[in-house]
């Protein structure tokens, strides 16, 4: 039985990630702030029939948290086939108007994390001779957006790094891809106003945006064997919405 450790489990795409791979037949690890919110999320789940899940309170922009959810994943007898680093903030602004600490924040929760989790588990993958990682990107890293500055410098980075890593762990079997939505019913995102959701639905090409389960798929099929050999790719699963050159319709 694979195990995978899928980070930001507790809500929205995280959540349903955790549910559908429990449902094919993986050990899920849940790695999230708030422990006890991960507790009721793995009485729910199992109580739903849900099985072989293992919640660990981690902050992952955090080195020691990182390293103690490694551990507590191996006194508890599992090894990690596969990483989902799904856990990610939001920060709002032009550049100028951007705290330090909210930068700072950011850049921790949103890359410096996929480098924490690749240290910690990328040498047991290297190991047993196979893995994959899976990182949550957004088109937001693909193209550029008003008043997102650090969200787009985040993400850029994701978007470029997940290129050397599939460069640098090929070799070892080991298999990188990012999936990258466009806005997604997340309870994050529901939170905006009405008219605000109204506005990404009819400015996407299909008129909907996706929901938490579409994205849920995509990261099951890069993270399992049904993707191989794809590798180093940033997979925009976003109903088109990036495919506009910005031009109005003539």
């Amino acid at each position: 039985m694979k195990t995978v450790v899928i980070t930001g489990a507790t809500s929205g795409m995280g959540l349903s990630a955790v549910k559908l791979f429990s449902q094919r037949g993986w050990q899920v690890v849940l790695a999230d702030l708030n422990p006890e919110k991960g507790a009721q999320t793995v009485t729910a789940l199992t109580q739903a029939g849900y099985q072989h899940l293992f919640f660990h309170a981690t902050d992952v922009s955090q080195a020691n948290s990182v390293q103690a959810l490694a551990t507590a994943i191996s006194d508890h007898g599992w090894t990690v086939d596969s990483v989902i680093n799904n856990a990610g903030i939001f920060v709002p602004g032009e550049l100028h108007d951007v705290e330090e600490s909210a930068w700072d924040r950011i850049m921790a929760v949103d890359v410096k994390a996929i480098y924490l989790t690749s240290r910690a588990f990328v040498p047991g993958m290297i190991t047993q001779g196979h893995g994959t990682i899976v990182n949550t990107g957004s088109i937001s890293g693909l193209r550029g957006d008003y008043n997102m500055a650090a969200y787009n410098a985040a993400k850029g980075a994701v978007v470029n790094l997940v290129r050397a890593m599939a460069l640098d762990y090929g070799k070892y079997n080991i298999r990188v891809n990012n999936v990258d939505p466009s806005a997604t019913k997340t309870p994050m995102f529901m939170a905006n106003p009405p008219e605000v959701v109204a506005q990404f639905e009819q400015a996407n090409p299909l008129k909907r945006i996706a929901k938490p389960e579409d994205i849920a798929r995509v990261m099951y099929f890069l993270a399992s064997d049904e993707s191989d050999p794809i590798n180093g790719e940033n997979l925009p699963v976003s109903g088109g919405l990036e495919q506009h050159s910005g031009q109005p319709v003539q």
